[in-house]
């Protein structure tokens, strides 16, 4: 499952009063009014700027403005929640435990009495058991790529069995949404199904929808209803991440994650009793180069546009310095899976670049200058173009360096800004040559690479990993092998030849680490995680590690209006 983040805009003070006129045709003057008095009860929550959004809460359609926007996971529970901001811990949910038999190849879980859906019908193990089979029988929503054998009931306990271990797959196994079996059983096919109404078991229902944004309010049938403490939480729609941060600024939004070049001076330091932000450590941002097009499906070209980039400047200016290179050659991100990483320690990556030494690559593979400046062989030209949403203001800055680093490298690169839904497309139907994206954190490293490289996430033109569609039978035996790793010793050896894999072949070329983004005003609300009290990330994306399984409706269950 893609965890999605939300990449903010570059934005100035100056910029700000500008900007803040037009922030209230975006959100209701009325909610932004009560969300803004002390003791409020509507929370303001951005996570992700929507050109336009749907009244679809499908927790199976990742490209949905809703779960991007971070509200489908306040819906959707999954049977387990999990802090990624200290692995391995995670908190019972729906599920109130779990236990490993058959070699790691048989989970049991204990589904947790008393739950009720947001129409007032029981939750049951049947419903669990109904949600796993239809991700078994429907690959578009097997997010995770989860090989489920077989799915069975036994009073309260439901039971899933794989055909290999599975103890490293843990996150995606146990984060998937379940859904009612009154509700779904009916909608047909579960891909297209117009979620319009979502009945879930979460803190949350929804209760207005306009194009201009959304509100949930509390659900007074909730599990944990004692817990739910904000009654309101408003989603406005920003179509850029500028427009949002700005939005920050003015003080018109609680919570986001963004990035924001110049935090301390611009936003902390003007109001330090309540302005706050912590950007823990996440996965790692890559360029995915397509396995199936010219000039990306060439071994050399991708070595050369490796060779060519100047992480250190990628990182410094283009996410303003907020993330850090990726100068593992494997791209496993540090310090984050430190204790994964010791064998490959030595394999790494030139910080700043070199074009001479992308040039040289090349030459040896029998590229040549063409009349034009740039590289080509067979008549072909090596030209690429590099895309990324243009609301995610750092990943445009990234993209326009890393063009000019690869020109300099006598390839024809340039730069394509699209819109977020246009990105979501063609990631999904593997319409591009090379683009920029995050990477799946997790509790263990296995999250990261089985993303990458698992073909059974790229299937058709629904992929929800593998974008650059790799698709080699003795890699996918490899992630096997390391889902059954059962110890971190284990783990860690079953990773060098996919690690290996990856220096070498290069199918993600590793950049940048993946922030976990994490802005807030603590005016309104008290008891957000931070690092002293890593409880969970801050991210507020309703997606960390699966489907439904997202730090803010942990977080949300933490707040309260600031008396």
């Amino acid at each position: 499952m893609t965890r999605k983040l939300s990449h903010g805009g570059i934005v100035s003070l100056a910029a700000v009063g500008m900007l803040a006129v037009g922030i209230s045709a975006f959100a209701s003057n009325a909610l932004t009014s009560s969300a803004k008095t002390v003791g409020a009860t509507t929370l303001v929550m951005e996570s992700s700027p929507e050109s336009t959004i749907t009244q679809d809460f499908n927790p199976f359609v990742s490209t949905a403005a809703p779960q991007g926007m971070g509200a489908t996971g306040l819906i959707y529970e999954p049977l387990l929640q999990f802090d990624l901001a200290a692995p391995p811990k995670y908190y019972p949910w729906l599920a109130t435990s779990y236990s490993w038999s058959g070699g790691g190849k048989t989970i049991t879980f204990a589904i947790r009495p008393g739950v009720k859906w947001n129409n007032g019908k029981a939750m049951t193990a049947a419903d669990v058991a109904f949600t796993y089979n239809l991700v078994k029988t429907h690959a578009a929503i097997n997010l995770g790529g989860l090989a489920i054998s077989s799915v069975s009931t036994s009073g309260s306990k439901v039971t899933l069995t794989f055909p290999i271990a599975q103890y490293a797959n843990l996150g995606e196994i146990a984060g998937v949404p379940i859904l009612p079996k009154a509700v779904w059983g009916k909608a047909g096919n579960p891909t297209t199904f117009t979620d319009a109404k979502p009945v879930g078991t979460g803190p949350y229902v929804l209760k207005t929808f306009t194009p201009q944004g959304f509100t949930l309010t509390k659900n007074p049938q909730y599990w944990q209803e004692s817990k739910v403490k904000v009654q309101n939480v408003y989603f406005p729609v920003y179509t850029s991440n500028t427009a949002a941060s700005a939005a920050l600024f003015s003080g018109q939004i609680d919570w986001t994650g963004n990035f924001i070049p110049g935090l301390q001076k611009d936003f902390v330091n003007k109001s330090p009793k309540y302005h706050h932000f912590w950007e823990a450590p996440g996965s790692t941002n890559a360029f995915m180069p397509n396995l199936n097009v010219w000039p990306t499906n060439q071994l050399a070209v991708r070595q050369a546009i490796s060779l060519a980039l100047n992480r250190s400047l990628l990182a410094s200016e283009g996410e303003a310095g907020l993330e850090n290179p990726v100068l593992n050659a494997t791209g496993i991100t540090l310090p984050t899976f430190a204790a994964w990483s010791k064998p490959v320690a030595s394999m790494t990556v030139s910080a700043t670049g070199s074009a001479s030494a992308a040039k040289t690559a090349l030459q040896n593979a029998g590229f040549t200058i063409g009349s034009d400046g740039y590289f080509e062989k067979g008549g072909q030209s090596v030209a690429i173009t590099l895309i990324s949403p243009s609301a995610y203001t750092d990943y445009a800055e990234v993209g326009s360096i890393a063009a000019g680093e690869l020109k300099a490298a006598g390839i024809n690169a340039t730069f394509q800004g699209l819109s977020v839904s246009a990105w979501n497309a063609d990631m999904a139907d593997g319409s591009f040559s090379l683009a920029e994206h995050w990477s799946n954190n997790g509790l263990t490293p296995y999250n990261l690479y089985d993303n990458w490289l698992n073909s059974a996430l790229a299937s058709g033109s629904a992929a929800t990993g593998d974008y650059e569609r790799l698709n080699n039978p003795a890699l996918n035996a490899d992630l096997a092998k390391l889902a059954g790793a059962a110890t971190v010793a284990q783990q860690t050896t079953d990773l060098i030849p996919i690690e290996k894999y990856v220096a070498a072949n290069l199918p993600v070329i590793p950049v940048t680490t993946a922030s976990e983004w994490f802005e807030y005003d603590s005016k309104n609300f008290v008891g957000w995680p931070t690092k002293q009290n890593p409880y969970e990330t801050g991210q507020p994306s309703g997606t960390n590690s699966a489907a439904g399984a997202g730090t803010d409706e942990v977080v949300l269950l933490h707040l309260s209006p600031r008396s």
